[in-house]
């Protein structure tokens, strides 16, 4: 039997051997002959008009190779960048918006909207000849709040979307929800704000562009998330067939969803290849990171829950606006019309929901995705509206949850999506068993006597997970005996070189050693979904699957020739294929042989389209402790417990709920993107005032799992990665919120950061 790592087990990851020595191949890592470097200006006003350019200087400095502006790129036939979602994908109705120019045209929109590439021999002189160009701005009144955006007052920030008002849709039973509310013993209302964040993965975005004049064609080397989808993306702009472009992703050190999409420099940078003849480079810099990659979150809500006299949920009712700066970008609409409605109701019994949403143009960075885009708005406002419900109607918060949850599956809520399974009640009771609720009340104690507060909050969260539709694999047996299985997903750290090669090894019992995983390049496999929605295992995983089928079946064939047997008779057994009722097998190694030297080789591709997502879930509670002096909040404990379904590889799932949580913590207790509500600067716009959790200020994370396999894909996984930003956010602001009811502080909207606690907790106590 050879030696393999089966689904289920935890074996180091592989990838990891090269990383922690130092050895990982990034692109800024990367060589390239004849290198030039670019450079982008970006407008430092958040909305003005642009009167003139003059780049006469900059194209005389040292080393410059080019300059270019808008009227280059109208010249050469670039095309601007239109979003992913161009319309409501509920209701096809199309969205307001204009296309986004790869260079700015008579107008900026936000600040560090690109305006002039410049490209120089050296990074160098292009930085240096970037500040010899001269435009001439106007500025304009710029908007930088919901409200503002749509004040019957406020400046026009596009012609092509009046009022600002990208979308205005409502949803739902309206009549079933005025019912309830009309009949309801309790109703519970309150506002929410999940706060805009930025989110800054470790390595910056970036490109290194090359043209072939001969082949007609354009190669690049990408920090991305989703290569094929960016290449079509860029091929649209730069005016050419995506068989004309190839993307190749080396690794990449993390991307938050910020490089799932599709950005200017894609398209940029091998044009400016092109126009110079060499290829050229451009790496973010952080400040870059800040100003120009989307951001996410900045979501307000309304939402009031209506409940019989027993606490039984009978309507939610949620009016929200999110604020998509200056631009409609990527997903951003299909984000409001898809994952944010998808799961309204949550993990609860809601029989009527309506909900009214409104997305707003903003002179801010553009918004995209980060971990549970639109899900995490949806459970963020149901989690903390139970806890308002109890607080204002007399019911145990734990107990208001427990009475409601779904406990039947499938599960099919108020807008018709079904959940295929789940125990939410067992995740929810084994989590609050772990958290020690009795002795609460003496750990609230021994934070007293050192003045300070303690507060317990929790959250269920469940997230659809699957993203882009379809996906493919192609597994081929290699001459010296080693298996290629070449995906087109991609990873960016999260293990896919240890977990795809264990799938394969369960399935055809071949050593784990032996297969070797190839990704990230556009010519290697025809299309490939990428990274984003947790969508990886479950969509490449099933792929894997189905293409092992396929390969048992030739294999059985070859061995029956080779054995002298009937196909029927041959039983294929951990590895080997072997005659019913004998002593007689071949492994399937040797088979891929036999059928390679016949012609009939056990390669397979395997496309497939999904029509269900899976549904991650689970509880987590928090317990913080807050300095009653200087406002602090301390996470103290952090329990989760959560459904993931079927565990590939137990150790690279936890991983990746740590750093969820991390992220989620980090957004409860620290980040913000901040912008001056008068001017529409950005202030957070470096680490000096945008802070990111760190090891110091988490605790050591108690994290189970109690998983019940999915039924829509045929390895029973659910998507893992996306649950602490998820639950994590409500369960912090629950448990801050818990620890300051001794003030009479009754809402709060995140980061908890010292000065906006202490504040909270002044105008608690003035205002009782």
């Amino acid at each position: 039997m050879p030696a393999q790592s089966i689904i289920g087990d935890s074996p180091k990851r592989r990838e990891d051997a090269r990383f922690v020595v130092g050895a990982g191949a990034y692109l800024d890592d990367l060589a390239f002959a004849n290198l030039a470097h670019a450079v982008l200006v970006r407008s430092p006003h958040p909305h003005a008009t642009i009167l003139g350019i003059d780049t006469t200087e900059a194209r005389r400095a040292p080393g410059v190779l080019a300059v270019l502006t808008i009227a280059d790129a109208d010249a050469d036939g670039l095309q601007p960048m239109r979003p992913g979602v161009e319309a409501n994908v509920q209701t096809g109705e199309p969205f307001a918006f204009i296309p986004q120019p790869l260079l700015a045209r008579d107008k900026v929109r936000f600040v560090g909207e690109p305006v002039v590439l410049v490209v120089a021999e050296t990074k160098a002189q292009a930085l240096d000849a970037a500040e010899c160009v001269a435009i001439a701005y106007a500025p304009l009144p710029a908007i930088s709040t919901y409200t503002a955006a749509l004040a019957p007052d406020a400046p026009q920030i596009a012609d092509g979307v009046p009022g600002n008002l990208c979308l205005d849709w409502r949803h739902g039973d309206g009549d079933a929800v005025d019912a309830a509310f009309d009949r309801a013993a309790h109703i519970a209302t309150h506002d929410f704000v999940n706060h805009r964040i930025v989110t800054n993965p470790m390595e910056p975005r970036g490109i290194v562009a090359a043209y072939d004049p001969v082949a007609d064609r354009y190669t690049a080397h990408v920090s991305a998330q989703a290569i094929h989808n960016n290449r079509d993306f860029a091929a649209r702009w730069l005016g050419v067939p995506p068989d004309r472009v190839r993307f190749i992703m080396p690794d990449v050190g993390g991307g938050f969803g910020a490089k799932n999409m599709t950005y200017a420099e894609h398209a940029l940078i091998p044009w400016a290849a092109r126009r110079v003849g060499r290829p050229v480079k451009w790496i973010a810099s952080r400040s870059e990171v800040f100003l120009s990659d989307h951001q996410a979150r900045d979501h307000h809500a309304t939402a009031s829950l209506a409940l019989d006299v027993d606490g039984n949920f009978l309507a939610l009712r949620v009016s929200s606006v999110a604020c998509l700066g200056g631009y409609m970008a990527g997903g951003a609409g299909g984000l409001q019309t898809f994952q944010y409605p998808h799961l309204q109701g949550t993990i609860y019994r809601l029989p009527a929901i309506e909900i009214a949403v409104r997305a707003v143009l903003t002179n801010q960075t553009p918004i995209g995705v980060t971990r549970g885009p639109g899900f995490g708005e949806t459970v963020n406002i149901l989690e903390r509206l139970i806890d308002v419900a109890a607080r204002q109607c007399g019911f145990d918060r734990a107990h208001l949850r427990r009475r409601n949850m779904v406990r039947e599956f499938p599960m099919t809520n108020a807008f018709g999506f079904e959940v295929d399974s789940g125990q939410f009640a067992g995740c929810f009771e084994a989590a609050l068993q772990k958290a020690d609720l009795p002795g609460l009340p003496a750990r609230r104690a021994a934070s007293a006597a050192k003045g300070a507060l303690r507060g317990l909050g929790f959250a269920c969260h469940i997230k659809g997970t699957g993203g882009p539709p379809a996906e493919n694999v192609d597994i081929r047996f290699e001459p010296d005996g080693s298996v290629s299985l070449i995906t087109g997903t991609v990873a960016i750290g999260q293990g896919h070189e240890t977990t795809f090669p264990q799938i394969l090894a369960h399935r055809l019992g071949i050593d784990n050693a032996r297969i070797h995983l190839r990704q990230g390049d556009t010519d290697t496999i025809p299309m490939g979904g990428g990274h984003g929605s947790s969508r990886a295992t479950y969509m490449a995983g099933t792929a894997i699957w189905r293409a092992s089928d396929t390969i048992v079946q030739k294999g059985k064939i070859v061995a029956a020739r080779a054995l002298d047997a009937a196909v029927e008779d041959i039983v294929f057994d951990g590895g080997l294929f072997v005659v019913a009722g004998t002593n007689r097998s071949l492994d399937i190694l040797d088979v891929a042989a036999l059928a390679r030297a016949g012609e009939t080789p056990l390669d397979t591709y395997c496309h497939w389209t999904r029509d269900a997502m899976t549904f991650p879930n689970g509880t987590h509670v928090a317990e913080v402790e807050v300095d009653r002096e200087t406002g602090r909040v301390t996470l103290d404990r952090y329990i989760a417990v959560d459904d993931y379904g079927v565990l590939v590889n137990p150790m690279v799932a936890s991983g990746q709920a740590h750093g969820a949580i991390a992220q989620g913590s980090g957004q409860a207790l620290m980040e913000a993107a901040v912008y001056d509500p008068d001017s529409g600067q950005p202030i957070a716009a470096s680490f000096m005032d945008y802070a990111l959790p760190r090891a110091a200020d988490l605790p050591s994370f108690e994290l189970s799992f109690d998983g019940t396999p999915c039924t829509t894909n045929p390895l029973g996984v659910k998507g893992a990665g996306e649950a602490g930003a998820v639950g994590g956010f409500p369960a912090i602001a629950n448990a801050v919120l818990d620890a300051l009811a001794p003030f009479g502080v009754t809402g709060f909207d995140g980061p908890a950061t010292p000065y906006r606690i202490w504040r909270a907790m002044r105008d608690g106590a003035a205002g009782g």
